[in-house]
């Protein structure tokens, strides 16, 4: 398969979760959003070490990945105790908290 397919797929990916983070108020879907980006990014970097037969970039995708993970749990929690103080997960209605 050429390595244009992955390139158009990960921009593809890439850009349905910048929409996502920029269009949507939810935090759940903001945080997947993100997720999808940081897919879009490790599919994009596996393309590239396939193209030039280098695994280097591999070890950027696995550490992406624990960073990913880690967001991921920390998000969630921080989410969960959110909704227990609002209610809500509505990113506007967050600006409340500043008080």
């Amino acid at each position: 398969m050429p390595t244009e397919y992955y390139l158009f797929l990960s921009l593809a990916l890439f850009c349905i979760g910048v929409m996502g983070v920029l269009m949507r108020r939810n935090a759940i879907i903001i945080l997947m959003c993100i997720e999808l980006m940081l897919n879009a990014v490790n599919l994009l970097m596996v393309t590239f070490s396939k193209m030039h037969n280098s695994g280097d970039s591999q070890i950027f995708v696995f550490f992406i990945m624990v960073v990913a993970a880690a967001e991921v749990s920390i998000g969630l929690s921080i989410i969960a105790m959110v909704y227990r103080k609002v209610r809500s997960i509505d990113i506007n209605i967050l600006n409340r908290l500043k008080n």
